[in-house]
């Protein structure tokens, strides 16, 4: 199994990134959480990974940190929730709310999140509320990257908002004054989208 990998960032989107080790291309899959922390593109980077298995099919899960790394590992572990779902968890709530969520058995916040509905949020509190105590007070930082407001709404419908809720949402927040970067219009977006 793969559990870190460290090479040259060969390209970078905001669901995946390819890392170049030793001249093989690795396809990583990753949260909007890492995204926001990786470099630009050509320049080094390492990722923890996860290595999942399934009978027909190998990928891989990065993350800039083992806390991020960590929460995903206890996401998967929640029955219903796949390493697809767990990074769109991820990518919609910054790790320190989710921790935050899962400890105030915060469902609505939760439910905000594409392809997470009522139940699969319920069991997500009686699973994990107690795991999540032990994230609790860790720092996260986030250092945005610069691009324009049309990536933001293609993020989102990348994540599984409807294209007219992330439209809405980026006007809304541009009417109010436009961050100048991509990590702050998306995460602004986010909150708007899921309530926070």
């Amino acid at each position: 199994m793969i559990g870190r990998l460290v090479g040259r960032l060969a390209s970078k989107a905001t669901d995946h990134v390819i890392l170049d080790v030793g001249g093989v291309g690795y396809l990583v899959q990753i949260p909007l959480s890492t995204f926001y922390e990786l470099p630009e593109a050509e320049s080094p980077a390492s990722l923890w990974i996860h290595t999942h298995v399934r009978e027909d099919a190998l990928a891989l899960y990065g993350f800039l940190t083992e806390r991020e790394r960590s929460l995903f590992l206890m996401l998967i572990d929640v029955a219903g929730i796949g390493p697809r779902v767990a990074l769109t968890v991820l990518s919609g709530i910054p790790p320190t709310d989710l921790v935050e969520a899962l400890r105030g058995s915060d469902v609505r916040r939760l439910m905000a999140v594409p392809g997470v509905g009522k139940k699969t949020a319920e069991r997500m509190v009686l699973e994990l509320a107690e795991k999540a105590s032990k994230f609790a007070g860790e720092p996260s930082a986030v250092r945005p990257a610069a691009v324009a407001t049309e990536d933001v709404v293609s993020a989102l419908v990348n994540l599984g908002y409807r294209k007219g809720d992330a439209e809405r949402a980026v006007d809304g927040i541009g009417r109010a004054g436009a961050p100048k970067d991509f990590g702050d219009y998306l995460k602004l977006a986010l909150k708007k989208l899921t309530g926070g």
